[in-house]
């Protein structure tokens, strides 16, 4: 029976806050100010140097990861620069053999190339 008393306390407190707190509203200081609360000043300061030693390490961090991807990058563009470099002198050695053909001479070199083009058991067949 003391327990209905207690919690029928409890409950009649509750409806009390609700009401007040829905007639005046919510509760504000003097002030009226946002933002930090006073007192706490050096952990701030503390938090605060933490804070912005982890943002200057993700930082190192990110121009690490992009100086990186650069190098990466850079390379692929010299490999593929250097494939189309030797893909336009191959294109050439052909448009000199093609004049050559055309003109009814053999080129020098054709002979090789074919040889290196054909595999084994053909070129048994047709030599």
């Amino acid at each position: 029976m003391g327990e209905d008393k207690t919690r029928d306390g409890n409950e009649r407190l509750k409806i009390l806050v609700v009401k007040s707190y829905l007639c005046e509203g919510p509760h504000r200081k003097e002030s009226g100010k946002r933002g930090r609360k006073p007192g706490r000043k050096s952990a701030d300061k503390v938090d605060m140097k933490v804070k912005l030693e982890r943002s200057r390490q993700s930082a190192r961090e990110c121009r690490a990861r992009k100086k990186l991807r650069y190098q990466y990058l850079e390379e692929l563009v010299s490999d593929r620069e250097k494939a189309v470099f030797a893909l336009r002198r191959e294109l050439e050695q052909y448009h000199l053999w093609a004049k050559e053909l055309d003109a009814g001479r053999v080129p020098e070199g054709i002979q090789e190339a074919l040889a290196d083009l054909l595999p084994k058991d053909e070129q048994m067949k047709s030599f």
